[in-house]
């Protein structure tokens, strides 16, 4: 089974790119909007949002971890590095996909602000996550997390053996998708 983390700041690509990785693997996509734009509509964003969204998506993993025929999952999130929340929440992740037959990739996405500025407000993105769909909002949150927190690893931070770190300022979604997959059938 594999398990592919794909982790980085808002607009860096995460779900786009996932989509992609998710094709070449016969993988299903679970993007952290999926359950959060699922309950947002009806109790706001607070903190019962992303309580409730985590107990949606801990319910999905448990579930996949129980078939032993299912092919596995992707799943793409923020992890603000300055939180031990975040760090507590990963292992708590890699204590669910711990079976020996459980393959669990770390897939860090980079971009410099301007970029992820500008993909922030790419119709694909509104199409598919209707929360960003508010511009206004949208780019204020991801303004201000990039000066509240720290969304990207530092060097040797991450200590997974298989862990891949991969800027995207450049690239396109074709370009790294295909670094990912060839990295992925590597390891």
């Amino acid at each position: 089974m594999k398990i592919i983390l794909i982790f980085g700041p808002q607009a860096v690509g995460k779900m786009t790119i996932g989509e992609k990785v998710g094709t070449a693997f016969n993988l299903p996509l679970l993007h952290n909007h999926v359950t959060l734009d699922a309950i947002w509509p009806y109790i706001g964003w607070n903190k019962d949002t992303f309580r409730l969204s985590d107990q949606i998506r801990m319910g999905i993993f448990e579930h996949i971890v129980e078939d032993d025929s299912h092919p596995g999952i992707i799943f793409t999130f923020v992890w603000a590095f300055d939180m031990q929340e975040d760090w507590d929440y990963i292992n708590t992740l890699k204590k669910i996909f711990n079976k020996e037959s459980h393959d669990i990739y770390f897939v860090e996405l980079a971009a410099d602000l301007e970029e992820r500025i500008r993909r922030n407000t790419t119709e694909y993105r509104l199409e598919k996550k209707p929360s960003k769909r508010n511009v206004e909002f949208s780019h204020a949150e991801l303004t201000n997390s990039a000066e509240k927190h720290r969304l990207n690893s530092y060097d040797n931070e991450i200590q997974e053996d298989k862990y891949l770190k991969l800027d995207v300022t450049h690239l396109t979604v074709e370009e790294s998708s295909q670094k990912i997959i060839e990295w992925v059938n590597e390891n």
